[in-house]
């Protein structure tokens, strides 16, 4: 079993590599949101922005914020390349070999997660230019990573157990929207959670995105660290990889 997901997981990360147009989109994305919309408040007096944000600087606002929502897009990408090897044949092949599908979707999940890591360096450079400073520690920038690949994970484990038994595909882009939105907006990722109306605020605080934002935010703005955070993300890394494990066992299907 180690060989064929080391195997297919060697393959999910190539296949990034080997598709310039997708591993474009995974960088350029979350950087347009960087740029276009964090310089949104460019002309906002700098009393407002650190009464409201916590900080002059509303881009150092925004990073953690930008990095933990676009944790979510790596799930689809995951979702749509199971379908791509269903439609294709190569789920077919697979199954026919001794490799369970469990295995399969592990490979699927990790795969996803660790590409979405690849958009960390380029928006860590990206807001250095635009005058982000980065005061963290060794360990503080490993357990933001660490807290970033939860959140990969989880949603990736997500995606691809809701699109498990699919093989349309539109599936991957309407769950996308009909999860995405709601979970982006009410979510501290781009606005303090505070400013929130009670029913949105409710949502915020079981976020999962919520409390990746508050994570790398406390490590970027040099705020007290609640090490909880971690903690959450990483129970909900496990929870999402359990249930997508069981479900991929019972309802992947190949057409």
């Amino acid at each position: 079993m180690r060989s064929q997901f080391w195997g297919l997981y060697v393959r999910e990360i190539l296949r990034t590599f080997r598709n310039p147009f997708v591993l474009l989109i995974t960088i350029v994305q979350p950087f347009m949101w960087l740029a276009f919309f964090g310089s949104s408040f460019g002309n906002v007096p700098k009393s407002y922005l650190i009464g409201l944000f916590g900080t002059s600087n509303y881009i150092s606002f925004l990073l953690p914020g930008v990095l933990s929502t676009s944790m979510l897009s790596v799930g689809m990408f995951g979702s749509m390349s199971t379908i791509q090897d269903k439609r294709f044949g190569f789920m077919k092949r697979i199954l026919i070999t001794p490799t369970s599908k469990q295995t399969i979707f592990l490979s699927k999940a990790l795969g996803s997660a660790t590409r979405g890591l690849v958009q960390i360096p380029v928006m860590v450079a990206a807001a250095v230019l635009f005058g982000v400073a980065f005061p963290l520690s060794p360990l503080q920038w490993l357990a933001w990573m660490v807290g970033l690949l939860c959140l990969a994970i989880g949603f990736s484990s997500l995606f691809l157990a809701i699109t498990a038994s699919s093989t349309d595909w539109q599936t991957p882009g309407v769950v996308s929207n009909f999860i995405t939105m709601p979970l982006m907006f009410a979510s501290s990722s781009l606005f303090p959670a505070t400013q929130f109306p009670s029913w949105m605020q409710a949502i915020s605080n079981v976020n999962p995105i919520t409390f990746s934002a508050l994570l790398g935010r406390s490590f970027v703005l040099g705020r007290v660290t609640d090490w909880s955070y971690l903690g959450y993300l990483g129970v909900f890394a496990v929870a999402m990889l359990t249930i997508g494990y069981f479900v991929s066992a019972r309802w992947l299907k190949v057409e």
